[in-house]
């Protein structure tokens, strides 16, 4: 009788990885940054074992006030964490236009539907791809240490793109073992930028949506 195969623990794989990382050198891990309090504790954890390359490539943030804020949090922030090895950050390319032709016909869908899907893998794919060229060891995302982000999907993802380029993916989950809760600490400790939505223009009015009925419901009748 065939049950259901277990999950796997993208966390637990992670530690493993690094306890069979070479002692003589340090390796690269190209990374994925969303925004700066999501990158806050990824870096403090990863620090010590890597350097990094951290990639911000977001067209999906809009708008480009938005983008640019969010982008020096991120500059702003490796420049003051203590960290163990280095962290260069390097600009992505910036065309909202490609996160808004893959939304088309999904503009109402929720998040973690086909769109956020459509959205993850075209980060991803170019991440992987700039992992690709730099010849780095590892690549992976910040993305996982959202408790609304999918975490199976975000590492199934990448680990196909990077065999597909020819890298290898550092598996992650890291709102496991307190992750999220560090970052919310890293934030308020190098008062960060915290946004309330995603970074896209949909997420955006889910929320302002959310915070008119929370206003309605708390107003005296």
């Amino acid at each position: 009788m065939s049950g259901t195969p277990p999950k796997m623990n993208y966390q637990l794989k992670m530690e493993q990885i690094i306890n069979t990382l070479p002692k003589d050198r340090v390796p690269v891990l190209f990374l994925h940054a969303c925004c700066a309090p999501c990158s806050s504790y990824v870096l403090e954890a990863l620090s010590p074992h890597f350097e990094i390359k951290l990639f911000f490539y977001n067209p999906n943030i809009m708008p480009q006030t938005e983008y640019q804020h969010r982008l020096c949090e991120v500059k702003r922030l490796v420049s003051q964490l203590a960290l163990q090895n280095p962290v260069h950050v390097i600009d992505g390319d910036y065309v909202p236009e490609r996160f808004m032709e893959l939304a088309k016909g999904l503009e109402n869908e929720p998040e973690r539907s086909e769109r956020c899907r459509k959205c993850i893998s075209l980060r991803l794919e170019e991440t992987v791809k700039a992992a690709a060229q730099e010849k780095a060891d590892f690549v992976t995302t910040t993305l996982s240490i959202s408790p609304h982000k999918d975490a199976p999907f975000i590492n199934e993802a990448g680990c196909k793109l990077a065999k597909q380029y020819g890298t290898t993916w550092l598996y992650s989950d890291f709102k496991k073992k307190g992750g999220y809760f560090r970052s919310i600490e890293l934030s308020r400790e190098y008062e960060l930028y915290r946004q309330d939505f995603c970074g896209c223009v949909y997420s955006k009015a889910k929320r302002e949506r959310e915070k008119a009925a929370q206003s309605s419901e708390n107003s005296p009748h």
